[in-house]
């Protein structure tokens, strides 16, 4: 009887068998597959906990993790993708090795600054590209095999395997383009281009160095088909890691799209084109990089990685959320495409090992598949349009002219409402003589563009020739990044709290504490006569605690309420941060002036703003305007508010240098308008006070303390070494620690922050305009008598500069007093 001959399905017909694997090659390439998927897992994880800080002070977050990633896979992989003498390990080995020297090419994408979306898409695809040089060069000079045929160019270019890719990612783009905004179209075309890149590193080296060796060719075992789609799944998920987005979120979205593609990959890789399969041809390359580059793209292309890295939140209808969705519609359609590919590999024959299929019946599977393709993306492009968010979003710039308004002659006016209205008067003719220029170029081009005043600036979208362009302008200062989010899919959900009877409570901690309480039964005081003004993610206007006291509760609101995020015609609140706020200062009953009126504006939607939109309610708030007007014609100082509350901060991530908004804040002074803002949240590091407008001299900063009069681990601290000034910061100190406030829904929720602190130096500052009314508008002299009147700190201190004087770093001057701060400003003359 003849011995037949065993053919080895390890290998493509036209090469010899592989050497004996012994069982140590498959243990070896366990444990590294092991070690893959741990470090993969604690990389990401420490990035995704690091996603909602600020991403400007994360340090080495940028650059670690990853190099720490590449050099442990690389570490172990390197000397097996050598020195390993089987054949088909070892391609494994090289594999996942160029898998890790690529997220070592791709660091240099995260060096770029995180609100530079477009230059790290240029830098990664630059440095993709130098990878895909490195590979080949590689693999031409030093580890080409013997009798192995070098890389061709085969036609046809397309095959079968590249439209059936079309309809795989038409299938899976659906839910990210029913639910997912693009940024401008270079931001679209530069992130397109780089996933196309990724797809083609990606097929290069995979075809190249592991596929065209032997594991998969002209016949299908289904072992090699499982094991096959488990190296490319972790060569995708190792190279997905290195994408130069800043923080793991976006890469684990990608990672996820990619999963089930790795064994559609290998699916259609075990039935190539005929004549196709013996050679590393276009062909081979074209379908995975479709594959792989076009479903990197969607996550990429329809969410802003910023936003993802910021706005690290489950909360329903966030951006987050439907990101996560999209993901797990993406891995469902993969897996159905892979049962799909079974079907078509063994009912249409498109393997060339099967000879009994006739060419009509794959001519008649090869037309059903373009018809499959071409419904699938008319679909996909009717979603997009009739219920997806269709156009551009993309970013902006805030340009700075160098030509400061002079208010020094207004500072001299005695009269305050006099004051206020010189100081509108010559910022808006200072910003409309010194923008004229750059605003005639604007119209010409039809470039549109938002003038500012009490900035002295213009909002354009983001442009690299026109940003070139106007760097080299005489009158430009400097150019700052204004981020916009996208828009979502649905409103988001209002927020809701506890829902609790106020009026048989006992004033709260942080109102006795300061003493609100003595204030209101010995002076009678409440805060008549004042007006308060509150920037934030909104208001729920109507609610109990806060309804009477707005300005425009008999169904004006117009001069009242200002939304430059959604356009709302009168004030809402789905987050709670703006109402809880500004409950502490003017609610009925947990508000420290509950006799003060109050108008808003929104600044931050979703809490991230921008130096156009911290303006936009800035300038409303020196000088309000109709709701469809234009605030340099239709200000009126004579209705805008006295004293503003700033629950917020501008990081370099929103665009905000230094001295973004000095300006602003330094005519507000003049104008007579007392200025509050919470030091914020990252303490208790020395010099965490860093970000605008809590930084600067004049703004009221304020840190936290809690209801034993200690400082709150988390209140920033001083001193202010961003701006190189030393400047000691914050003022004062003020209760932030589980402060029962109002909330949406008619409700009531505790919070704690520097955000719930500041509001009640605003509440102290309206009671002591309101005990003397002399004193509105007269700064310097409010913030001695704040300073006079504060009591002594007596808890524990970081070691920091200065945290042990007065004023401290770390505390100010002292805990807000209410009580003292309204009797001395009773004895004012």
């Amino acid at each position: 009887m003849e011995q037949s001959t065993r053919v080895n399905p390890l290998n493509n017909p036209d090469q010899p068998p592989p050497d004996r694997v012994s069982c140590v090659s498959p243990a070896l390439y366990g444990l590294l597959v092991l070690i893959i998927i741990f470090t993969l897992m604690i990389r990401l994880a420490y990035e995704i906990l690091a996603s909602g800080i600020n991403p400007d002070s994360a340090g080495s977050i940028a650059v670690g993790p990853p190099l720490a990633e590449g050099l442990i896979i690389l570490g172990f992989s390197l000397p097996f993708a050598i020195f390993w003498k089987d054949r088909y390990y070892r391609s494994i080995f090289q594999v996942f090795t160029l898998a890790a020297v690529f997220v070592l090419f791709s660091i240099p994408a995260r060096l770029a600054p995180p609100t530079t979306l477009q230059a790290e898409a240029v830098l990664q695809i630059c440095l993709t590209i130098g990878f895909i040089g490195f590979s080949w060069l590689l693999k031409k000079f030093f580890l080409q095999s013997p009798g192995q045929k070098p890389f061709t160019v085969s036609l046809p270019w397309i095959d079968w395997r590249s439209i059936f890719s079309l309809l795989t990612v038409g299938l899976i783009a659906i839910p990210w383009l029913a639910w997912g905004a693009m940024g401008s179209p270079l931001d679209t075309l530069l992130q397109k281009l780089s996933s196309l890149a990724f797809g083609f590193a990606a097929a290069f080296i995979i075809e190249v160095y592991f596929i065209k060796p032997g594991l998969l060719g002209s016949h299908f075992r289904a072992g090699f088909f499982l094991r096959g789609g488990m190296v490319i799944a972790l060569t995708l998920w190792v190279m997905a890691s290195g994408l130069g987005y800043h923080f793991g979120v976006m890469q684990v979205l990608i990672m996820a799209c990619l999963t089930p593609l790795s064994w559609v990959w290998s699916g259609l890789r075990t039935m190539p084109q005929d004549g196709l399969d013996r050679d590393i041809s276009w062909a081979n390359l074209l379908f995975p990089t479709l594959l792989i580059g076009l479903a990197t793209a969607l996550p990429t292309i329809f969410i802003d990685a910023n936003e993802l890295a910021l706005i690290i939140s489950l909360s329903s209808g966030e951006i987050l959320q439907w990101g996560l969705k999209a993901s797990l519609v993406t891995i469902i359609v993969g897996i159905l495409t892979i049962i799909i590919v079974l079907f078509i590999r063994r009912r249409a024959g498109f393997h060339s090992a099967d000879r009994t299929v006739t060419p009509s019946r794959r001519k008649s599977w090869s037309g059903i598949l373009i018809a499959a393709t071409i419904v699938v993306w008319i679909i996909g492009i009717a979603i997009y349009f009739l219920y997806g968010q269709p156009g551009f979003y993309g970013e902006k710039m805030f340009v700075i002219l160098n030509k400061r308004a002079d208010l020094s002659a207004e500072a001299k006016l005695e009269g305050y409402m006099q004051r206020r209205q010189a100081v509108y008067a010559e910022l808006t003719k200072n910003a409309d003589s010194s923008q004229a220029n750059l605003r005639q170029f604007f119209e010409r081009w039809n470039i549109p563009y938002t003038p500012y005043y009490l900035v002295n600036g213009i909002e354009v979208p983001k442009n690299t020739l026109l940003r070139f362009w106007l760097s080299k302008q005489p009158e430009v200062d400097r150019i700052l990044d204004s981020p916009h989010l996208r828009p979502l899919a649905e409103p988001l959900p209002v927020e809701t709290g506890i829902q609790i009877n106020i009026q048989e409570q006992e004033p709260a901690w942080n109102l006795t504490i300061i003493g609100a309480d003595r204030v209101w039964q010995d002076f009678g005081i409440t805060g008549q006569g004042v007006l308060v003004g509150q920037s934030d993610s909104g208001v729920q206007w109507d609610h109990p605690e806060l309804r009477d006291s707005y300005r425009g509760k008999d169904g004006s609101n117009q001069y009242n309420w200002l939304d430059p995020w959604t356009g709302s015609t009168s004030p809402t609140d789905h987050g709670g941060h703006g109402t809880h706020t500004l409950g502490t200062i003017v609610g009925k009953n947990t508000g420290v002036a509950p006799g003060a009126e109050w108008i808003g504006c929104v600044n931050l939607e979703r809490n991230l703003g921008n130096p156009p939109y911290y303006l936009n309610c800035l300038q409303f708030m020196l000088a309000p305007y109709p709701q469809d007007g234009d605030p340099l014609r239709d200000g009126r100082p004579d209705l805008g508010a006295m004293v503003l509350n700033n629950s917020w901060g501008c990081p370099n991530m929103e665009g905000c240098d230094a001295e973004a908004l000095k300006d602003a804040v330094d005519a507000l002074k003049v104008a007579g308008v007392f200025v509050v803002a919470s030091a914020g949240n990252d303490g208790p590091v020395c010099s965490s006070l860093s970000d605008p407008i809590a930084i600067y001299h004049d703004v009221f900063s304020v840190g936290a303390i809690d209801a034993a009069g200690k400082l709150a681990p988390f209140s920033s601290v001083g001193p202010v070494t961003v701006d190189g000034s030393g400047r000691i910061k914050p003022d004062i100190v003020a209760p932030g620690v589980q402060i029962l406030s109002a909330f949406p829904g008619n409700t009531y929720q505790r919070l704690e922050g520097t955000s719930m602190a500041g509001p009640h130096v605003v509440g102290v500052v309206a009671l002591m305009w309101s005990a003397n009314p002399k004193l509105i508008g007269n700064i310097e002299r409010t913030v001695e008598i704040l300073q006079e009147s504060a009591a002594p700190y007596q808890g524990d201190l970081p070691s920091c500069p200065e945290a042990d004087q007065i004023p401290s770093s770390a505390f100010g001057y002292g805990i807000v007093d209410a009580y003292q701060a309204v009797k001395l400003s009773l004895q004012e003359p």
